[in-house]
């Protein structure tokens, strides 16, 4: 058997081994009174509370419930509210009668820069159509879901995309994260995989065409839809998170507060094409493993402790040699409303930006209106040595208008840009708005 072959192997049996450790240990699952079901589906629009919980906040799941919780915006348009509560009467319907759940929303972002030796301004769209299936299991505490993401990126009338404006400028990290075309065509299946949970879902096993971002060092502020737009804030960039494409990850719940999560994906994978010769046949993957604690599964993003580590192959036709690292995360959500995190991240080899990252910052949440203010400040050291290392700065609010629109101002300072040694200091000034269906 060929070395690679068989490191992958040995990888699936670890992967199985862990789970089957993990089946045989006792469960301790809570009983639900009916006041307490009746208080948590008054919540929830459409009936999307049972949406799956495994992967980060980009998920398919953790968009659906977020999507759907019900709030009281602070000002301005609570009457249009009413205008989608047929829409979601009706979603709820096709939910309770065909286990089917789905969602459409439509995002922009447009950037400007203070100084660039290129393009200064940029902005793009961005369109979902997302959502589950339960095609096994219904209404049981093992169900087998089909999740799907279709995604349209484009340009809107600039010559470049936010997430190649920053680096226009002379910034190694993009600017506006997953805000720009897709190589081979603007649309694009981002998620097409089966997920079947066990035991209450302290077990999760998903197969398909996966986002590894939804998978590797998450926490309750890395959804570029919704959080910060810088990649320093994001999945940490000492991490070779490469494209959505075929693989496999695997989550569960050790104890009460113990959780592991492990996974494999293509290395060359693109959302645009289906990957069947990619995967079988450079055999070139993407492999993480993380371990982590939380103060309970439901606060799993907001009170987390974990250690990633990672490794990547070398990618022949990329030119990019094999590459490993470790990252570390912090956060701890304070009286329900402030989030401080801290992040670090080491990585050997060229496939991460870079090399040794540290950055901080800390997040109001408003649960009421579900609005939310985020502050983060970070360093990082470049893996090409050859480069100075770069501070990074971000403010952003993000303001609900209505339950289905949102606004988010955004400030973000580049200091010492890392490809560009002769500017001092990049304002990036920029604003998105996102509408859900």
């Amino acid at each position: 058997m060929k070395g690679k072959q068989g490191k992958l192997l040995l990888y699936f049996v670890m992967m199985v081994v862990i789970g089957s450790l993990t089946v045989a240990m006792p469960v301790f699952a809570k009983e639900n009174t009916s006041a307490q079901v009746a208080e948590r589906a008054a919540k929830y629009k459409s009936g999307y509370e049972d949406a799956s919980k495994f992967g980060g906040p980009s998920s398919v799941g953790a968009n659906l419930q977020e999507l759907y919780e019900v709030s009281e915006p602070r000002f301005r348009f609570p009457g249009t509210d009413r205008v989608y509560k047929p829409w979601s009467n009706f979603k709820a319907h096709i939910k309770r009668e065909l286990g089917l759940s789905f969602s459409l929303d439509y995002q922009a972002l447009y950037q400007i820069l203070d100084e660039s030796p290129g393009e200064d301004e940029a902005a793009a769209g961005l369109f979902r159509f997302y959502g589950e299936w339960t095609l096994l299991g219904r209404n049981t505490e093992h169900p087998g879901t089909l999740v799907y993401k279709l995604e349209h990126g484009h340009r809107l009338g600039t010559d470049v995309s936010p997430e190649d404006l920053g680096i226009e400028a002379g910034a190694i990290l993009p600017t506006g994260d997953s805000f720009t075309e897709f190589r081979n065509s603007s649309w694009a299946v981002t998620n097409l995989y089966w997920q079947q949970r066990f035991l209450d879902g302290r077990v999760t096993f998903v197969v398909g065409n996966v986002d590894p971002p939804d998978y590797v060092d998450i926490y309750g502020l890395n959804d570029p839809q919704k959080h910060f737009q810088n990649l320093a804030f994001l999945t940490n960039p000492t991490i070779a998170v490469l494209d959505q494409g075929l693989g496999a990850a695997f989550g569960l719940m050790v104890t009460d507060n113990m959780y592991v999560i492990s996974g494999l994906s293509d290395a060359n994978g693109d959302p645009t094409v289906v990957g069947f010769d990619t995967f079988f046949d450079d055999n070139e993957y993407f492999k993480h493993l993380e371990i982590g604690w939380v103060s309970s599964f439901e606060r799993r993003f907001l009170d987390n402790i974990h250690l990633t580590a990672w490794h990547v192959d070398d990618r022949e036709k990329a030119q990019v040699p094999d590459s490993w690292g470790l990252a570390f995360s912090l956060t701890r959500f304070i009286n329900d409303k402030w989030l401080p995190f801290i992040q670090a991240g080491w990585s050997d080899g060229d496939a991460s930006p870079m090399e040794a990252t540290v950055n901080t910052g800390i997040a109001r949440y408003f649960r009421k209106h579900r609005d939310l203010i985020g502050l983060g400040v970070g360093w990082g050291q470049p893996s090409d040595n050859s480069l100075h290392d770069q501070y990074t700065a971000e403010l952003f609010y993000r303001l609900y208008l209505t339950q289905s629109l949102a606004i988010t101002p955004d400030i973000q300072l580049i200091i010492d840009p890392a490809l560009n040694p002769d500017e001092d200091v990049i304002g990036v000034f920029g604003l998105r708005v996102r509408l859900t269906f």
